[in-house]
């Protein structure tokens, strides 16, 4: 079987798979060593934050207090 046009020629067949072989060989090459390297070593554990084991005092409460209303979209613009 034959194909139309430009394709027709053998020797775009046989150089379209001489370089199909190969990039199939390098991908499946790469996918293989990213799974093999990339895989996490065990199960993430819950991420531990400063506020859980430390408490704040009033005065930090209130400063982080009005760093959030500032950034709050509630006026509309950043005070």
């Amino acid at each position: 079987m034959t194909l139309p046009g430009r394709f027709s020629d053998p020797r775009v067949l046989t150089l379209v798979g001489l370089l199909a072989v190969p990039a199939a060989v390098w991908a499946a090459l790469g996918l293989r060593a990213r799974a093999r390297r990339g895989g996490a070593k065990g199960p993430l554990g819950r991420v531990w934050h400063p506020q859980e084991t430390v408490a704040l005092t009033q005065a930090e409460e209130r400063a982080f207090g009005q760093v959030v209303s500032r950034l709050s979209f509630g006026s509309g613009r950043l005070r």
